[in-house]
């Protein structure tokens, strides 16, 4: 749109005082020159300030009258977008009671549900996460958190746990060390979340206000899909599940000894798996540490044990007690 500057302010009073003048004698009242006042009136009727006058010329229009003309069109505009916005918002707000009337139904107790497809089951999750109410349950194996799943979790998380909800998460020993994750488990255990980490955990698992849990279809392939279960009696074992791991955790913020005379937890975790015959690749993914780190464990433990092969290992850690 053209700017009125003090140029055509200048012609447009001018047109007002004398609308039969000549370019040339509105040229010599405003000291431009002949082809500056027919530019400069040309600019006036576009913002319809200036219209032909019968008699030769240029009459000039009342600025409220050009304004009228000249925002009709933008107003006409606005009013059409305001429509359409108010009609998509009728179509949204049509569908509230198919939403609700769904979701009682996906509520009904009893019902183990295979969603499938990773946008179905983050809307799934999200859905979940933002309306619980009272609790969130997760067991997170698979080592650290990237910094895409720290930017997706914290948000809802902070949103949780200020509506007053209660969140215990449960990670493996791995994480302690990683920067990211202990960055954000510090970020939402000021806000009210309580985290633990442990050796090994069967599954990944979230449990919403003891009413729907989450778990993968696959647990070598969580992108396969999950089940969502709000049956009482499986909820009931979940929780118990949960329970049973999140009592032997130890609080994120603790500090573990390492090299004394008793093995830390991760030792303990490495022994249990060695002894169920597990070797160093498997015993990694399970207690989601590298294999390098692994192998480096069991020659430790191998040396304190005095022992020569992994077997004879178990049996004196089993001796002393170590593990049961």
């Amino acid at each position: 749109m053209c700017e009125i500057d003090e140029v055509a302010a200048r012609v447009y009073r001018l047109r007002v005082l004398h609308p039969t003048d000549s370019v040339e004698l509105i040229a010599g009242r405003s000291g431009l020159t002949v082809e500056e006042v027919r530019a400069t009136e040309q600019r006036l009727a576009r913002l319809s300030l200036l219209q032909p006058s019968p008699s030769g010329g240029w009459s000039a229009v009342s600025p409220e009258t050009a304004a009228d003309t000249l925002l009709s069109a933008a107003q006409q505009d606005v009013l059409e977008r305001q429509t359409a916005i108010a009609t998509a918002r009728a179509q949204m707000h049509a569908l509230t009671g198919d939403y609700l009337e769904a979701r009682s139904m996906r509520s009904a107790k009893g019902r183990v549900e295979v969603i499938e497809g990773l946008d179905n089951i983050r809307a799934v999750i999200d859905d979940l996460a933002r309306t619980c109410k009272s609790s969130v349950d997760v067991l997170s194996p698979g080592g650290p958190l990237d910094e895409a799943a720290v930017s997706s979790a914290t948000p809802l998380d902070l949103d949780t746990l200020a509506r007053g909800a209660h969140i215990r998460i449960l990670f493996q020993h791995s994480t302690r060390k990683h920067r990211l994750t202990a960055k954000y488990a510090a970020r939402i255990t000021a806000a009210g979340a309580q985290i633990r980490t442990t050796g090994v955990m069967p599954s990944r698992l979230l449990i919403y206000d003891n009413e729907a849990a989450v778990l993968p279809v696959d647990t070598e392939d969580t992108a396969a899909g999950v089940v969502l279960v709000r049956d009482p009696a499986v909820l009931g074992f979940l929780q118990r599940l949960f329970t049973h791991h999140w009592d032997r955790g130890l609080d994120f913020t603790a500090e573990e000894e390492e090299n004394g005379p008793e093995p830390t937890q991760l030792e303990r975790d490495v022994l249990l798996l060695m002894a169920a015959g597990k070797k160093n690749e498997v015993i990694a993914h399970q207690l989601g540490v590298s294999p390098r780190s692994v192998s480096r464990i069991v020659a430790v433990l191998l040396d304190r044990l005095g022992a020569t092969s992994r077997f004879q290992a178990g049996v004196r850690a089993a001796m002393n007690g170590w593990i049961s």
